[in-house]
């Protein structure tokens, strides 16, 4: 079947990319020389999906520039109370034989093509132990449970391709589930309807799919934030401690009550300190 369109999901804070996506939406950080996003529009195109939509909540004025590119920008109003279940709801009206996709995600290669056969959620292959959620297959194919962590496992990669059939059940599902599933993510709600809904696993070679949780794993990525974060918090912790900016690591965030982090916690030289965005305090804690 041909792939009908693609839905990149960016309501998320990714309040663990602290202090980046504090200033900046995590899936608008240049890497290597390109914006995540911008790469994954541009990948996407390659592979003849052009009628691409990308699910907004947190920032989302940072991204209305690519509405001049032909982007659909679709809001999801639920973001703040909602996992990513309600960006699910906020694209059904164009969930169909969709690409649906993490905005974060950088692809070392193009892995998009214009057809699929069946329903697939992406996966690299963990050897050894992960604590990534590892999917098995059946006799059949099917995926049949997913375990949080594994060993020498398949574990999912944070994209899929939705057929209109399994979308039309999805939906129907998460409707029915609504004021329960407030908390899930999609991928909870596909592993307990299993039965039903069926994926198969598409497996990539490895050093296909990377995702950045954190600053930490970004710099061992791409070596340019080792010594420039593009941060102008961490310039002015860097200037206030009187380090280079490579000297600040391990980023935590500080969460409040909401779903944004309210500062981050990171060490330097030995020493634990924080950061609160709201009274740009830092103080070393004991």
């Amino acid at each position: 079947m041909k792939i009908k369109n693609a839905i990149i999901i960016a309501a998320g804070a990714s309040s663990r990319f602290v202090p980046l996506s504090y200033e900046k939406h995590k899936a608008l950080t240049m890497v290597k020389g390109e914006v995540l996003i911008e790469r994954l529009i541009r990948q996407l195109r390659s592979a003849g999906i052009d009628d691409i939509s990308i699910v907004t909540g947190y920032k989302a004025d940072q991204f209305r520039y690519l509405e001049a590119q032909g982007i659909h920008l679709i809001p999801n109003p639920d973001c703040k109370h909602r996992n990513n279940n309600s960006s699910i709801w906020a694209a059904r009206d164009v969930l169909n034989n969709s690409l649906v996709l993490a905005s974060d995600l950088y692809f070392a290669g193009n892995p998009f093509v214009a057809e699929a056969e069946d329903s697939w959620y992406g996966a690299e292959y963990s050897d050894g132990t992960t604590r990534e959620w590892c999917m098995h297959e059946d006799e059949s194919g099917w995926i049949d449970r997913v375990t949080v962590g594994g060993k020498n496992a398949w574990y999912m990669a944070d994209h899929a391709f939705w057929a209109a059939d399994f979308s039309r059940e999805f939906l129907r599902i998460l409707e029915a589930e609504w004021q329960d599933s407030r908390d899930k993510l999609w991928e909870t709600i596909l592993l307990e309807h299993l039965d039903v809904l069926k994926m198969r696993v598409k497996k990539y070679p490895p050093n296909t799919v990377f995702e950045f949780d954190s600053l930490d794993a970004l710099r061992e990525f791409d070596e340019s934030y080792r010594s420039e974060s593009r941060s102008a918090i961490l310039r002015s912790i860097a200037m206030e401690l009187n380090v280079s900016e490579g000297k600040l690591t391990h980023f935590h965030p500080i969460m409040g009550n909401g779903a944004e982090a309210i500062g981050f916690t990171f060490d330097c030289g030995g020493c634990c300190y924080q950061y609160l965005y709201e009274t740009a305090k830092l103080s070393e804690r004991k």
